[in-house]
């Protein structure tokens, strides 16, 4: 029974994400007005800030699911493969939705919006793709311990959950709503992460190999960026450390 306990974290991270598309489906409305001062403004509605918390959620699970692997020393080749196919779900179709839904708003936008073609909307789901992709890769490499070729989905996930957010709750620095809702910043996104998913950049895994400052340097960067950046720019933040991890990979390539 024990080692099936890993599983069930897994399980439960694929039905979070099932859950994440039910509400990212269920988003029909999407006001968009103009302010007395002229300002737009967007009305991302309640669904789909919960399909992209359930995202997060799934996230947490995921984690601990490689955690209580690790700690009951219940890893097995099964689990190694469900997790790749909750993974899928949970950061590949369901952080698809979300874009899917994001371009709907970038069409509605337009005084012709309503003619678009719904085949302007089929490219938020080549990040699924190229998720599923790199992570049949990632199960055939055995050399990415300690380091990833190219961006893990999680992560490419847990920035595209966190647009609606940023929409949702806005920044007190910076305004990014234009962008989130311009469909040309979003096919760009979504050409961007698909090519880091599928690349063969070399980034850090976030794993400690010891408990020295030198080996881990990079890592611990990472994390101060993340908390002030949490502090100052509330869901802003994840984009903001996504691109930091990009750089600090790069800039200290592993080995």
């Amino acid at each position: 029974m024990q080692r099936h306990i890993p599983n069930i974290f897994t399980l439960i991270n694929l039905f979070l994400g099932c859950i994440s598309i039910m509400y990212a489906l269920q988003t029909e409305t999407i006001s968009i007005y103009v302010g007395d001062d002229l300002s737009t403004h967007y009305n991302i509605p309640e669904r789909l800030t919960v399909a992209a918390y359930f995202i997060f959620a799934a996230a947490v699970v995921d984690f601990l699911d490689g955690f209580v692997a690790r700690l009951l020393n219940a890893t097995s080749e099964m689990g190694k493969q469900l997790d790749s196919l909750s993974d899928v779900v949970s950061f590949g179709v369901a952080p698809s939705m979300i874009l899917y839904q994001l371009l709907r708003t970038s069409f509605i936008k337009e005084e012709t919006g309503l003619e678009t073609s719904v085949a302007s909307l089929f490219p938020a789901f080549i990040v699924a793709c190229a998720g599923a992709y790199r992570l049949a890769r990632f199960n055939l490499d055995t050399t990415q311990s300690y380091g990833f070729k190219g961006v893990p989905i999680p992560a490419a996930g847990l920035l595209i959950a966190s647009f609606p957010l940023i929409l949702h709750y806005g920044s007190s620095i910076i305004d990014v709503s234009e962008w989130l809702t311009n469909k040309w910043v979003l096919y760009i996104v979504i050409a961007l992460v698909s090519w880091l998913m599928v690349s063969k950049l070399p980034l850090m895994a976030l794993k400690f190999k010891d408990f020295t400052i030198k080996n881990n340097l990079p890592k611990i960067i990472l994390v101060v960026i993340a908390l002030v950046a949490a502090i100052l720019l509330k869901w802003l933040a994840v984009p903001v450390v996504f691109i930091a991890y990009i750089i600090l990979s790069l800039l200290y390539k592993q080995k």
